[in-house]
Parts: structure tokens; sequence; C-alpha cells
């Protein structure tokens, strides 16, 4: 006696049944492997966009603010600080290294970043055509924005003020592509950046003109009046994570911020949510369980004389067991 052909038969057989048992258990099954794909794939984002950057500073205001509007791009800046008073704590032994950062305005919704050549660099990203800025008004463009604004190496534009559209437009400097980055899956792409001193010149800064020497990528450690967003800082040891974000809060006027305390809770935040729609999965199984159980009990009322049958050919109980059992894992394993 062929228990399996006898297993497949009797799923066709009903076929309305067996449809709404594989629909509840693939709904529930398939919700399951899509928050922890996608719970998986926003950690890994949020992780890669780090890229090493131990500790941010800068103005007073919320920590998680901070590192969204400095490291992700995703929210306002807590405010601007005086590069002065960031250069002090920059000849810190604990500090390896530091990047500036300076925006507030935007083309077509996508940031304008003024910052140094070593920002581009922290992302490892290759260039697709150009090179890097060689002074004031050139920028370098993410793969994002080159797809949505359609620009090209020698293509100018105007920025807006502010991070989104419809700001004032300030038409009295134009910026001019001359880099252009390959794709990197990381913020970068979705960035257009220049030097700090272009940020200056667009605003009009008074000392913007000390900082626009052809050739050179602008230092502007000397300039006391000149204010950024935020400073990007990497530790030598991790040492640096106990002691100096404490000293800063402490000691300055400035706000000390680490990344990976931020994300970390900011994913537990996230991760209420997504138990909660885990929960009403796994509920969403259990009761496609239950209308396989239902599903299989109702058919064997129906088939008792059926199986009665079976037994004076010379089935045995353990063939029957087996015959009940297979459909019911021949349908999960389907769902």
């Amino acid at each position: 006696m062929n228990i399996n052909r006898l297993s497949w038969i009797n799923i066709i057989r009903n076929p309305f049944n067996t449809i709404l048992s594989l629909l509840l258990m693939a709904f529930g099954v398939g919700i399951i492997s899509l928050l922890l794909l996608l719970n998986k794939s926003v950690e890994e984002k949020l992780q890669r966009n780090l890229n090493g950057i131990d500790m941010v500073i800068g103005a007073k205001g919320s920590p998680l603010q901070l590192i969204l509007s400095s490291i992700y791009h995703i929210d306002n800046p807590t405010g601007n600080i005086l590069l002065e008073e960031v250069n002090k704590i920059k000849s810190n032994p604990m500090i390896e290294s530091t990047i500036p950062l300076s925006f507030g305005d935007s083309y077509k919704g996508f940031r304008i970043v003024g910052t140094t050549h070593a920002y581009p660099k922290l992302f490892q990203v290759n260039f697709q055509t150009g090179k890097l800025w060689g002074k004031s008004m050139q920028v370098v463009v993410g793969s994002d924005v080159v797809e949505a604004c359609q620009l090209k190496i020698g293509s100018t534009f105007y920025s807006s003020h502010g991070l989104v559209e419809g700001g004032e437009i300030h038409n009295k400097y134009a910026f001019k592509v001359v880099g252009i980055l390959e794709k990197s899956n990381t913020i970068i792409d979705q960035l257009i950046l220049t030097n700090l001193a272009s940020i200056s010149k667009v605003h009009n800064h008074k000392n913007h003109s000390n900082h626009s020497h052809e050739g050179v990528e602008e230092d502007c450690s000397d300039d006391h009046n000149e204010m950024i967003t935020a400073m990007l800082v990497k530790f030598r040891s991790p040492v640096g994570f106990i002691r100096l974000p404490r000293q800063v809060n402490e000691t300055t006027n400035l706000q000390a911020a680490v990344p990976a305390f931020e994300i970390s809770r900011l994913i537990s935040l996230l991760g209420l949510g997504v138990r909660s729609i885990n929960m009403i999965a796994f509920f969403i199984i259990i009761v496609s369980g239950l209308s396989i159980f239902i599903t299989l009990y109702n058919s064997l009322k129906r088939r008792r004389y059926e199986l009665a049958l079976m037994r004076v050919h010379g089935a045995t109980r353990f063939q029957l067991v087996k015959l009940v059992f297979q459909e019911g894992m021949l349908i999960s394993i389907l769902g």
C-alpha cells in the first residue's frame, strides 16, 4: 500500500481547505522571515555607516539627534560650534584623528556637506569619474545624487538654504561638479561634498577668503571665527570611550556623543515594535497550525469508513497514523 501516494491524493481532493491552510502558514512564516531580514539589514546599514567613528562633537542638545544628523544625515543638526573650541579638544592624546563637518544647505533635497578629503576616504569609496575637489565651490557627488539630479562632470548648480527643498536659493555662488563617486551603499551616496571654505563663502562669512587657495585642501584651524556643525572623532584606544565623552560634556560648552551607545539604544527602541509584530506573526502560524489540525480531524471523521476499509485490506495502525501525519507535514512544508 503506497502511503505517500494516498497522502497526495487526500490533499488534492480537498483543495479549498488545503489552500486556506497553505496561505495561513505561508503568511505567518513570510512575515517572520521578512521582519528578520529587515531587522538585520537595518542593523548592518547602521553599523556600516559608522566606519570607525568613535565620537561626535557638536552643539548641546539631544545626543541621538547629533548622531543622526552628523553620521546618517537624517535629522536637523543641534546647532553650530566654533572650530577654535573643538581644536582645543583635538590636541588630546587619546584622539587619533578628526573630521570636521559643516552643513545647512542642500540641492534638490540632497545635503551639501563641507568637510575635508578625509571624509570620502573614510568610506573607502572609489571614483566613477573625476577627482576630489581642489579649491572652493568644487564638489564631489554621490551616486544617488547623480542619478536623481542628472549631474555630470562640469555641471554647475546653486544651493538652497535648509536641508529640504524649497529654501532660499544662494544664486551668487555656483557649485561645480569635479568628481562622481561609485555606488557604496552608504550614506555618502546621498551627499554632495565640498570643502569648508565653500560653505563659508556661500553664507558670506567674513573670513572665507582666507581659505580659498587653489590646489590645496583648506585647513581652517587658524580661523578663530570659523563655525562648523560637528566634528567626527576616532580614538587611539578604547580608553577614550570611557574618559573623553564625559570630559567634553562636563568641562566645555560642547556635546560629545558616542555613536555605538546611541545606535544600540535606537535599535533597542525599534526592537519593541519588531517584537510586537513577531508576536502577531507567531500567532498567525499557531492559527494556521490549528487550521491544519482541524482540517485533518474533519477529514478523519469523513474518512472513518475509508480507513476501516484500508485496515480490512491489510493496512497496519502505524500506516494509518503515518498517513494522517504525513498529510499534515506536507501541508506545513509546502506552506
